[in-house]
């Protein structure tokens, strides 16, 4: 009898081995580039002119028609009245927002923000029928200097203006703290139906499509093989580019990196390290990012209440936002308030001051404003959902890959699980400090670690060389 329980045991152990491993899980799908048009109407059937693919120089402007339209709303604002001893517990807070208000109609300068976007160059070309916004900055380089191309890519509720104190430190890194070695050329697109890029206007369009075109930007300026990082939509963007065309990535950097939460080693790693952390890799520098491990589900299950709505109807709530400056900013800037820290729930202005400006809040919503792309950005979400994006979370990374885990963000991947997933891990850093808009609120942070990572990816280059 002894030895049919120990054959026993022994078969249940290579069944759990066999199902931890993925052994029978279907594989995903390969990523293919697809003949994708997301313009109006129908796909073209001639040929496009000589000049389809160019290139144009553009600037940020606004008519003032806009500017006027905005100020009277702004003026005819209609609040309600607030719960007594609340901060940020409920969302935005009343008072905050009515102080915020007085701020945005009377002292706020759209045109002196304009004229800070602009200067960096932006640009537009058309891609797949969509008219793709970006920003191309180039450093200033020395006989025999040369730099490294790299396309950072935002998220949700941001746009590349999120990289705006961030792409001095890459582009011009001996005036940061970098060396000579460091430079960049820094390539900043905009999401399609996110602010300055044209929104698709067919169903359809979700991460996969946006990683696609990202690769056809780069194609068409001449990059054979660059780095990218992202975080947010950013960290799944550029992570499916990578999957769609590894041979035209030196190295990817995430500060948000993408695992495949349902994946049964990931969970059964997870079970074990809250008791036996070493046994699954777990440092103990880590422990207390994720465990107790509850905690971090009521935080993202506090945090997430925006996307079930964004991911079903996001029509819906956009009707509210496109049309009310104000609802527009208590939407976004929440977000920027517990995304940056939960603590920030219990302060009077949820935190905001003591990381952003006034004015650089206002402006990360009038970009949104501006465009009327709120509405079309939250389907992007809907799109995931729906499509096959989510498939390639189990895929794995094979470029060089770098992370940086900030504290702060809404949740945490041991570097262990990491590996699962992205198996040339060459660095991981715990970052001190910071959360979810890391390159918003702590540039210089980011900027050096993206310099270190890729560093050791130029070594073992070198190496292999």
């Amino acid at each position: 009898m002894g030895w049919k329980i120990t054959i026993f045991v022994v078969l249940v152990a290579v069944a759990t081995g066999l199902f931890l491993s993925g052994v029978f899980k279907t594989p995903p799908e390969p990523l293919v580039f697809q003949d994708n048009y997301w313009g109006r109407g129908a796909k073209p059937t001639s040929k496009p002119p000589k000049d389809h693919e160019k290139i144009d120089e553009i600037s940020v402007t606004v008519p003032d028609t806009a500017l006027v339209d905005l100020k009277s709303r702004l003026k005819n604002v209609r609040t309600f009245e607030a719960l007594e001893n609340v901060e940020f517990q409920y969302g935005f807070r009343v008072d905050y927002m009515q102080d915020l208000v007085t701020y945005w109609k009377d002292r706020y300068d759209w045109k002196k923000q304009e004229a800070y976007l602009n200067t960096f160059p932006h640009y537009k070309t058309n891609i797949e029928g969509i008219d793709l916004h970006f920003i191309h900055v180039k450093p200033k380089l020395k006989p025999g200097q040369t730099a490294k191309p790299l396309m950072i890519v935002h998220g949700w509720p941001s746009s590349p203006f999120e990289f705006y104190k961030m792409i001095p430190m890459l582009v011009d890194p001996t005036s940061h703290g970098g060396s000579e070695d460091d430079v960049f050329e820094v390539i900043a697109p905009s999401i399609p139906g996110h602010g300055f890029s044209e929104m698709p206007h067919k169903k359809g369009f979700d991460q996969m499509a946006a990683a696609q075109m990202f690769l056809k930007l780069m194609e068409r300026l001449g990059f054979e093989k660059f780095y990218l990082q992202g975080g947010d939509w950013g960290s799944l963007i550029t992570r499916i580019m990578t999957l769609m065309k590894p041979s035209a990535i030196t190295g990817l950097h995430s500060s948000m990196p993408i695992v495949d939460m349902g994946d049964a080693g990931l969970i059964f790693r997870t079970m074990v390290g809250s008791v036996f952390p070493s046994l699954v890799g777990l440092k103990p520098e880590e422990y207390d990012r994720l465990y107790p491990y509850g905690n971090m589900v009521t935080t993202l299950l506090q945090e997430t209440g925006y996307m079930h709505i964004q991911a079903t109807k996001p029509d819906t709530v956009g009707f509210a936002l496109n049309d009310s400056p104000v609802g527009l900013a208590a939407y976004i800037l929440e977000k920027f308030s517990t995304w940056t820290n939960p603590a920030n729930r219990d302060l009077a202005d949820g935190g905001l001051e003591k990381y952003y400006t006034k004015d650089d809040m206002l402006t990360s919503v009038m970009i949104y404003w501006l465009t009327g792309t709120i509405t079309s950005s939250m389907r992007f979400y809907k799109e995931e959902f729906a499509g096959k994006a989510m498939e390639t979370n189990r895929m794995q990374v094979t470029v060089p890959t770098g992370i940086a885990s900030f504290p702060h963000e809404l949740g945490h991947n041991p570097e262990a699980f990491c590996r699962l997933f992205h198996p040339n891990l060459v660095h991981y850093t715990l970052m001190p400090d910071g959360g979810h808009f890391a390159a918003k609120e702590k540039p210089a942070l980011l900027a050096e670690d993206i310099r270190t990572f890729v560093k050791k990816v130029e070594s073992l280059k070198s190496k292999d060389e």
